[in-house]
């Protein structure tokens, strides 16, 4: 076993001497979520699996607390309504679980989190075309090309590797690295 992990930990440390190339990105994208909440928006996650579950812990930080204790920012996590998840995924498809969702909750000025680890899932994809439509921000959290998502996001930070649990580790450094961003630019650090 402790070879699988220094295996992991070799791979896991060399994808993170990469990530400086993203910093200019995650801080841009940290000053314009922080905008959105400024102005009386909100952010919305969504993503499918353990880009879920980043989602739900990455709402929770902003709605909680991060760092310190200050006021609640308004976060909401598309993945954590099962009742409406299964029914528009038996009534529409799986492809409209987040765009439909995201048509009835979003206002103009609002922000979207995308998060998939390929950048080719279909329902965040359907979710990222909702939101333009409503004249969100959309920001893809992604991993190795980007895939289409790259493509239709207003903006994009993309983790550039091929190993899902090493994507999603460097996207829950980003996430952090968002939420203390966004705590910073609001003056709540």
């Amino acid at each position: 076993m402790s070879t699988l992990f220094l295996r992991n930990l070799a791979e896991h440390q060399q994808l993170m001497s990469v990530l400086h190339a993203l910093d200019g990105s995650i801080a841009a994208a940290g000053e314009r979520l922080a905008q959105v909440l400024a102005t009386g928006g909100k952010v919305m996650f969504c993503g499918n699996g353990g880009s879920a579950a980043d989602s739900q812990h990455l709402a929770a930080e902003l709605t909680g607390r991060f760092i310190k204790d200050r006021r609640p920012l308004a976060a909401i996590a598309l993945s954590t309504d099962t009742s409406a998840l299964t029914c528009i995924g038996n009534d529409y498809s799986f492809d409209q679980v987040f765009a439909r969702q995201l048509t009835a909750l979003a206002r103009s000025g609002d922000a979207l989190v995308a998060i998939s680890t390929s950048g080719n899932s279909g329902n965040v994809l359907r979710a990222v075309e909702a939101a333009k439509a409503a004249g969100v921000y959309t920001l893809g959290l992604l991993g190795r090309d980007g895939g289409q998502l790259r493509q239709v996001c207003d903006a994009s930070i993309v983790v550039p590797h091929t190993v899902t649990a090493r994507i999603q580790e460097a996207h829950i450094l980003i996430g952090h690295t968002l939420c203390g961003l966004i705590e910073s630019q609001l003056g709540l650090d």
